[in-house]
């Protein structure tokens, strides 16, 4: 159940972090954004920066699991 609390916690932190990004809005156009959309560049940043961060939960998985194998 605790697992199951932290995950919440967490997925709860991870929702209400993008919303404080989207009330800074910009003047103007970023144009970088638009360059790299346009050449499709912006789907390869987004998929490095999402395997990293499913590596990065995995590492904690695995991580609070040898922890608790330890403590048993």
């Amino acid at each position: 159940m605790d697992k199951l609390k932290c995950l919440l916690i967490f997925a709860a932190t991870l929702l209400f972090s993008g919303n404080s990004a989207f009330s800074q809005t910009a003047a103007q156009p970023v144009e970088m954004a638009d360059a790299m959309r346009a050449d499709g560049k912006i789907y390869v940043v987004v998929a490095v920066i999402l395997t990293i961060l499913a590596g990065l939960i995995l590492y904690v998985i695995s991580i609070d699991r040898k922890i608790g194998k330890l403590e048993k």
